[in-house]
């Protein structure tokens, strides 16, 4: 038996990755094993979870992944825990079309129930209307209770509390308004020290969760038998990189960067390609190369930008990859990734820093703004789906021609390119493969 939930809101800013957060580490004080889960394609809240859990936070997509993977990779994660937690991704009902991908599709695929989070700054009573339509307005989605955000007093809570009752959603407590719970900006980079600022919040948080929420009535209310793996499901079991001792299907060596710089990776991906050989990770931040006789390299997104001076003092580094392409090594770049590979980058001091100087493009943060949504295209025979998210632009796209067309979620053309040059891959979407093998871009 394990205890298995969503957490979602009516709208974003509700406070879910703040008490996802805290629930997290109160769930692991009391020495359970934790697994996260994530709605969507976010990869920065994953990260938080990690922080909070001790254990790497899943996605889950149903737009990047059909519902049998999710299934299975749900199961596949869950073995071994105790709870399972998944934060949804804006409101509960919220997707890229109607309800498709939303939290509340999610939750019904998995038959996960509910805790809504609802901010209750500036709210009282009439909160009992909106708890009363999220409940019935599908029959399928389970709300097994409430939590209360942004609450200003004893007397205000029991409001709230009498809203739950005459809406008929159990009541399991409330976080009260507090200073200095916020998670950090996203856009921080994920230094030791925000690692450490992550870590420290969590705890606070979870000291406010263990006095103000039902948690035990959480675990009562959520526990059920876990599901075990499919085994007629499309993905196969693959060792995780993140335990010691699995042995790679082969002798490939794939080499992947991971810093703050280049932090931006799903779970699944990298357990994919654990399947095709041995992974070994290395931080250009801390001016280390690429492996010798890498035969695959992965370079995600992260905040190259923030660490500009950083990365382009790493000569070698530059140098060897100038080398390595040259010689026709494979490589993906995603976002981050990409602009790493590029003649420079113009940070948000105005100061252009020199890159690897691979690309024959430059990237700048001069009138940043958000570059946002789902991506789908096909090349090299595989029909590719993943997430763009960044606020960095390309000075001069027309320098490169695109290598295929990529579209949004719901079939418009992107002016998103993907650029090839020799034997790399690269461009601003962060792509999702856990059903396919991504080397079969380069046969």
């Amino acid at each position: 038996m394990a205890v298995e939930f969503a957490i979602a809101a009516a709208a974003s800013g509700s406070g879910k990755t703040t008490f996802t957060m805290g629930l997290l580490r109160a769930l692991r004080r009391r020495g359970l094993r934790v697994q996260p889960f994530k709605c969507g394609p976010d990869y920065i809240d994953t990260q938080f979870h990690t922080i909070a859990a001790g254990f790497s936070s899943v996605n889950l997509d149903t737009w990047m992944a059909s519902a049998d993977h999710v299934r299975e990779i749900y199961s596949h994660y869950s073995t071994g825990s105790d709870a399972c937690v998944t934060e949804g991704a804006m409101g509960l009902f919220d997707g890229y079309d109607h309800q498709k991908g939303s939290c509340a599709e999610i939750s019904r695929l998995l038959h996960l129930p509910v805790i809504l989070i609802i901010n209750a700054k500036s709210a009282a009573y009439t909160v009992a209307a909106l708890i009363h339509g999220l409940k019935t307005f599908d029959p399928q989605v389970r709300i097994a209770g409430v939590v209360f955000n942004q609450v200003g007093s004893p007397s205000h809570y029991s409001f709230l509390k009498d809203a739950c009752a005459d809406a008929g959603v159990e009541d399991l407590g409330y976080i009260p308004k507090t200073p200095g719970i916020e998670v950090p900006s996203r856009h921080l980079g994920l230094s030791l020290e925000v690692k450490n600022e992550i870590s420290s919040l969590s705890d606070r948080i979870a000291d406010l969760i263990e006095e103000h929420v039902k948690v035990d009535r959480i675990i009562e209310l959520c526990r059920r038998e876990t599901p075990k793996p499919d085994g007629n499901a499309l993905r196969q079991d693959s060792p995780t990189v993140l335990e010691s001792g699995t042995e790679p299907a082969s002798k490939l060596r794939i080499a992947v960067a991971r810093d703050a710089a280049f932090c931006f990776s799903y779970r699944e991906n990298l357990d994919r390609l654990a399947q095709a050989g041995e992974i070994e990770f290395f931080s250009p931040l801390q001016g280390q190369t690429i492996p010798e006789g890498t035969d695959f390299l992965y370079l995600p997104g992260g905040y190259p930008e923030l660490f500009a001076k950083e990365l382009s003092s790493n000569c070698r580094l530059a140098e060897d990859l100038k080398e390595y392409v040259e010689a026709d090594g494979r490589v993906l770049a995603e976002c981050g990734g990409m602009m790493y590979l590029t003649q420079a980058i113009t940070a948000q001091d105005g100061i252009r820093y020199p890159m690897a100087g691979v690309l024959p493009i430059e990237c700048t943060m001069d009138g940043a703004r958000l570059h946002l949504g789902y991506r789908r295209t096909e090349y090299g025979g595989l029909e590719l789906r993943g997430h763009e998210f960044h606020y960095s632009a390309i000075t001069d796209p027309s320098i490169l021609d695109s290598a295929s067309v990529q579209y949004g979620a719901k079939g418009q053309k992107t002016d998103t390119a993907l650029f090839r040059y020799r034997n790399v891959i690269a461009g601003y979407t962060h792509w999702y493969w856990g059903e396919q093998d991504i080397l079969e871009l380069w046969q």
